[in-house]
């Protein structure tokens, strides 16, 4: 598989479901990803963007591999073959799906490591 590292460092933000988005996520529209559970509204985005003062858990330090796509919805295996040498490699991970492609977020410390094994497994970074 061929991937990409998003070039800015990502925060991942937990905050009440019974809240909207908050409008400042939309300064930069490169990558957001929002997600509502009966627990949690679900933030993903630019680390930059995020306010100091924000009420909620905020998590910094994550970096993004993007699968290069479109995937076809009828491929299989495709988180499996990233996350199983990540795991082998003590390499935490976060999936995010989108309708073209996945991205996997780690923490950056950890963005270096993910390469080499993921190189050494044969995918190809761009």
């Amino acid at each position: 598989m061929k991937l990409t590292v998003l070039p800015e460092d990502l925060a991942v933000i937990k905050l009440s479901p019974k809240l909207n988005p908050p409008s400042w996520i939309f300064k930069d529209r490169q990558f957001i990803s929002v997600t509502y559970t009966d627990e949690e509204l679900s933030i993903v985005c630019f680390e930059k963007i995020v306010p100091k003062d924000l009420d909620g858990d905020v998590e910094k330090g994550w970096s993004a591999l993007k699968v290069e796509g479109p995937l076809d919805f009828s491929l299989t295996g495709i988180l499996a073959s990233l996350a199983n040498p990540l795991a082998d490699a003590n390499v935490g991970i976060f999936a995010v799906s989108t309708y073209n492609t996945d991205y996997l977020l780690l923490k950056s410390e950890q963005l270096e490591k993910a390469i080499n094994t993921l190189q050494a497994c044969g995918h190809e970074f761009k």
